[in-house]
């Protein structure tokens, strides 16, 4: 008798991360449905290859659709009775928050309150939702640990994201819905977003055209490549928090890092950060070609550093894949080549 495959929602496939994860998880079994909206804010020809590629299994299956519009959602679930959920789909960028931030609103605040009212009706056996590294703001206490207060957005974006996490907490508590945070450090790699630097550094560097570096190249990132990222996210999907939950004043012992619901903050980042002029180089070494700097003040909403603290995802989930930034940056670039054909 063939084992009936788990179901896992997943919001925003046609996305970066999103992509990757639904590819992840159709090879290891899973039944996948979809949504995307595969909406404008970077190119959607991008979008519609990678949701072309996972329509290429018979176990994935996806709907185009906004978050945010009333009843969708719901009805998906009613359909899917998902067993897990993983909601990667934003209004993602910090610097576009401060042009657009009504579509903040819209997509991450109205559109997660639409997942999280389907989820109460047809509750899954873990909600996964991204956060942000950017959660963290004017933070200066570093590695970032998910026990740090975090009442300093400096972005809009990072505003909403830290709204979606009181959310989803209020839910796992009034609905009993085991539920973890996802704080995402700086990911990059094949298949990546445009409005992304490594995305934008190479496109100028093959294309002859300088490139912008902020704060004068004073800043450093967390940089997590996407596989390792995606793992992160796949071994968590079977580690949902429970309500049992020893605390210490110094350290996390128990399955939540709330008193009164299932629900955790998890970074996953490669705890080690990397100097931005580091890997512009990287950059150059894999192109082959240095690149003509015109160096910036910092922008707004920005901060100088990122680094996060991965002792609770390695508790959670064991060892953690660390990709070197320099094998990370070489695969987007011989991605980069072979898709623009440059």
């Amino acid at each position: 008798m063939t084992q009936q495959k788990r179901t896992a929602f997943v919001t925003g496939t046609a996305g970066f991360i999103g992509y990757h994860t639904a590819k992840r998880l159709l090879a290891e079994g899973w039944r996948v449905i979809g949504l995307d909206a595969l909406d404008d804010y970077y190119d959607v020809t991008l979008k519609e290859r990678r949701q072309n590629m996972l329509l290429q299994s018979p176990h994935f299956q996806t709907t185009v659709g906004r978050l945010e519009t009333p009843g969708l959602l719901n009805d998906l679930f009613e359909k899917h009775r998902p067993d897990v959920v993983i909601h990667l789909a934003a209004q993602a960028g910090v610097r576009y928050s401060i042009d657009e931030p009504r579509a903040y609103v819209q997509s991450n605040l109205v559109g997660t309150l639409e997942l999280l009212e389907a989820a109460r009706a047809y509750p899954p056996q873990h909600m996964l939702l991204a956060s942000t590294s950017s959660i963290y703001g004017a933070n200066t206490e570093m590695p970032y640990a998910e026990t740090h207060k975090v009442d300093t957005q400096m972005s809009f974006y990072a505003a909403t994201k830290k709204a979606n996490e009181a959310m989803a907490h209020s839910y796992a508590h009034l609905y009993s819905l085991p539920t973890t945070m996802f704080r995402f450090f700086t990911v990059y790699g094949p298949w990546g977003r445009p409005d992304m630097a490594l995305f934008k550094f190479t496109k100028a560097i093959l294309e002859g055209q300088p490139i912008d570096i902020y704060n004068h190249g004073d800043m450093s990132r967390d940089f997590t490549y996407i596989d390792d990222l995606v793992t992160g996210i796949v071994n968590l999907v079977d580690a949902p928090p429970s309500l049992v939950a020893a605390r210490a004043e110094d350290e996390i012992e128990g399955d939540s890092l709330s008193a009164v619901a299932p629900w955790r903050a998890v970074n996953i980042g490669n705890g080690q950060p990397v100097q931005l002029m580091a890997f512009v180089e990287a950059i150059e070494a894999a192109i082959g070609q240095v690149a003509e700097k015109n160096f910036m003040p910092m922008q707004p909403g920005d901060v100088p550093a990122t680094w996060a603290s991965a002792s609770l995802l390695e508790g959670l989930t064991g060892e953690i894949p660390k990709t070197p930034v320099s094998e990370g940056v070489a695969r987007f670039v011989e991605w980069y080549r072979d898709y623009y054909q440059v």
